[in-house]
């Protein structure tokens, strides 16, 4: 355990060097190899360790050998560096990513780039309540406060206009939607454990003596229910569509437009007399013509007191975290700290205006941030690392909305850099409904876990429906009628029997803090059940051992010629943990980058002298 702190604690020291680009000694990646990783899985939700990857701290990466990592499947955080072992884990994470020069945007991803404009515009009739419930139950129909302290608080938004695609059959005049539904299920989802269970209204029923699960559609007939009283009388009608609840108007328009000129309605919600806490609510509707400033800033990656506070209210209101879990620390291990070595523009057309490496783009309306995207801009991409913003602006949808900018950067800096064509979201997991959104950004690639190379995602997604790991490049080989490879359709499509969750004496178990998982909280919360299926190990590339360059302090010298520095048992040790390194990040890269040996500090002097 002291040596892992120590890693990370050198990982950590030697990133100011890496970020600092030019100040750097030589520009070379050193990493230092922990090898397998179990952990409990943030996607499926798993109880048990079920998540498991290869892992690295890099003491620093050069941009083009971060650039060959994600293109075979590896991942940072910080500065770690992270790849699934997808016939192993429960949920396997294929990276993805778009060329951004193809990009053709859904009519949703349109809408979000109106919605944003109408916004900054002063046209977007915005209406959200004043004061929502601290803590949910649903008893009978009605709110109230639970017992459980820590559940959380749940944002409302209003949108006029911007979900016609949710209006009942025949409904010709829907002034708003609401999809609260959506934001209840996913927080009493999350404090379900706390909370230990939650009662049902009449209208559920027990399934094989349990409570079905608490779907934003049965969440939003309960509302619609107990909310027709209050809007009948002023001239509204509410119905519960697919999980959102939306308002009609029912002729009485003239006493629903002073209601809003008066700029407030439903002052009080029922509630049952002795609650400790009601429903109150207010909706104000923002000024009209007031127009608003958009600001998109590009920075070197660096701590910001500004951003690391809008970091802990996006954490806290979004994901649910406690605030000792939204430390200045762990902020800065996860979003500040980077391996990745700066590179300056060159102005010879290799090298965009703003260089390769780490950097936050900051969005700010009217001077005030609003969201941060944490991203790296590599060789041929820009890769979207982790993204935050203000939860009031929930209803603006940022998270599509800064994807789409991010696209848009990709194709004008193009013209300054032609290699950087592509667009790369992280990883996409079919089985967890939080990460598809990820696939609306047509035309997508998957890549291969196994040979590396990029299958179309329209090819990969009927494979994917069917089984959680599948060798994609079989496939993509069969629909273009050429032979198949050695591994064949029936090993991947019939499943193998063995433990491949056995233990293992080379796993090193990890808190689950050291890899924060990117959800995004704008889909909704549902996640499938992990299956355990299996397939073939990747066959190991062709390579040597004796050619990987290992780091010892000042000396830099390929394994083959240091064999008889070591003991047998040394040399045998170190072999092992070798071949498992190259496996991981290949015969090229692992002659490329500077191994650091795990060896005790006064055995690395001996070495070194």
């Amino acid at each position: 355990m002291a040596e892992k702190k120590k890693m990370k604690s050198e990982a950590s020291s030697s990133n100011s060097n890496s970020s600092g680009g030019q100040n750097s000694s030589r520009a070379e990646s050193v990493v230092m190899d922990v090898g397998r990783r179990r952990s409990s899985c943030g996607y499926c939700r798993s109880a048990s360790h079920t998540s498991i990857s290869h892992g690295l701290w890099a003491l620093s990466l050069t941009v083009d050998d971060y650039q060959a990592l994600l293109d075979r499947g590896w991942r940072r955080s910080g500065c770690f560096v992270y790849k699934p072992e997808m016939e192993r884990t429960c949920c396997p994470s294929y990276t993805i990513r778009l060329e951004a020069s193809e990009f053709v945007p859904t009519k949703e991803q349109l809408r979000v780039s109106k919605r944003v404009q109408r916004f900054l515009d002063g046209t977007l009739d915005v209406r959200k309540p004043e004061k929502v419930m601290n803590e949910w139950s649903i008893s009978g129909g009605s709110c109230s406060s639970s017992q459980n302290e820590s559940a959380n608080c749940v944002a409302m938004e209003f949108s006029s206009g911007d979900h016609e695609e949710q209006k009942n059959q025949g409904s010709e005049d829907l002034l708003f939607t609401s999809n609260v539904s959506f934001q209840i299920s996913a927080a009493l989802r999350q404090a379900k454990k706390g909370i230990g269970h939650v009662q049902y209204s009449k209208c559920s029923t027990e399934e094989n003596g349990q409570y079905p699960e608490i779907s934003p559609k049965l969440i939003a007939e309960i509302l619609a229910r107990h909310l027709k009283e209050v809007p009948e009388s002023c001239g509204l009608s509410i119905r519960a569509c697919n999980g959102h609840i939306n308002f009609y108007s029912t002729g009485n328009q003239n006493m629903y437009n002073d209601i809003v000129k008066s700029g407030t309605m439903w002052k009080q919600l029922p509630a049952e007399s002795g609650r400790k806490h009601s429903c109150l609510n207010k909706i104000f509707v923002t000024s009209q013509g007031k127009r608003r400033q958009l600001e998109i800033r590009l920075r070197r990656s660096s701590y910001d007191p500004e951003e690391y506070s809008l970091y802990r209210k996006y954490q806290l209101r979004v994901h649910n975290d406690t605030p000792d879990q939204v430390s200045e620390f762990s902020y800065r291990r996860f979003l500040v700290d980077t391996p990745l070595i700066f590179v300056p523009p060159t102005g010879d057309g290799t090298v965009p205006p703003c260089g390769f490496g780490s950097f936050h783009q900051q969005y700010l309306i009217d001077g005030q941030l609003v969201a941060v995207g944490v991203i790296d801009i590599l060789p041929k991409c820009l890769s979207s690392k982790y993204l935050f913003w203000d939860p009031d602006l929930a209803f603006l949808s940022l998270g599509k909305y800064s994807a789409l900018e991010e696209i848009r950067w990709v194709k004008e800096n193009q013209v300054h850099c032609p290699s950087l064509q592509y667009y790369y979201l992280g990883y996409y997991i079919h089985s967890c409904n939080k990460m598809r959104y990820k696939a609306a950004y047509r035309p997508s690639e998957l890549l291969c876990p196994l040979r590396y190379q990029w299958i179309p995602f329209d090819v990969a997604k009927p494979l994917l429906d069917r089984k959680r790991y599948v060798v994609l490049s079989d496939f993509a080989s069969l629909t273009k009628g050429e032979p198949l490879p050695p591994t064949t359709l029936q090993n991947h499509m019939e499943d193998l029997h063995g433990d491949l969750f056995s233990e293992c004496k080379d796993d090193v178990f990890i808190h689950e803090d050291v890899e924060m998982i990117e959800l995004d909280s704008e889909d909704s919360d549902v996640d499938s059940e992990p299956e355990t299926s299996s397939s073939p190990p990747a066959a190991a590339e062709d390579g040597d051992v004796g050619n990987i360059l290992i780091g010892m302090k000042s000396l830099r010298l390929r394994f083959k010629d240091l064999c008889q520095a070591f003991g047998s048992s040394e040399r045998r040790y170190m072999e092992t943990q070798l071949q498992r390194y190259m496996r991981a990040v290949g015969a090229e890269l692992s002659e490329r980058i500077v191994y650091q040996p795990d060896l005790p500090l006064t055995r690395m002097q001996e070495i070194d002298e």
